[in-house]
C-alpha cells in the first residue's frame, strides 16, 4: 500500500504546483492588463491563451464578475484555486498519509 500512498503524494504535489503556477499566471496577466500591453507580444498572447478559458467561463457563469467596469474574474479564479488547493489537494494528501 505504500506504493499507492507515494503515488498519491506525488499526484498531490504535482497538482499543488500546477495550481500555484496557474495562480501566478493569472496574477501576471492581471498586472500586465493595467499597462495596456501590445496584443501582438508573444508573452501577452501566451498569457491570454492560458487564462482566457478559465476567466471567460467565470465571466459567463457569474453575473457579478464584472462589477462597475472592474473585472473581478481573476480574483474569483484565484479564490477557486485556493479552494482546490485546500479541498482537493488536501484530501489527496490525507488519503496518501493513510496509505503509508
Amino acid at each position: 500500500m505504500f506504493v499507492a500512498g507515494n503515488f498519491l503524494s506525488g499526484v498531490a504535489y504535482v497538482l499543488d504546483t500546477v495550481l500555484f503556477l496557474y495562480m501566478w499566471i493569472i496574477i501576471i496577466r492581471a498586472v500586465i492588463s493595467w499597462v495596456n500591453p501590445d496584443p501582438w507580444n508573444p508573452i501577452v498572447q501566451i498569457l491570454h491563451r492560458l487564462t482566457d478559458p478559465v476567466l471567460l467561463t467565470i465571466r459567463q457563469r457569474i453575473p457579478f464578475a464584472i462589477a462597475g467596469g472592474m473585472d473581478l474574474s481573476p480574483i474569483i479564479a484565484i479564490l477557486i484555486i485556493y479552494f482546490l488547493q485546500i479541498a482537493v489537494v488536501g484530501t489527496i494528501k490525507d488519503m496518501a498519509m493513510q496509505l503509508h
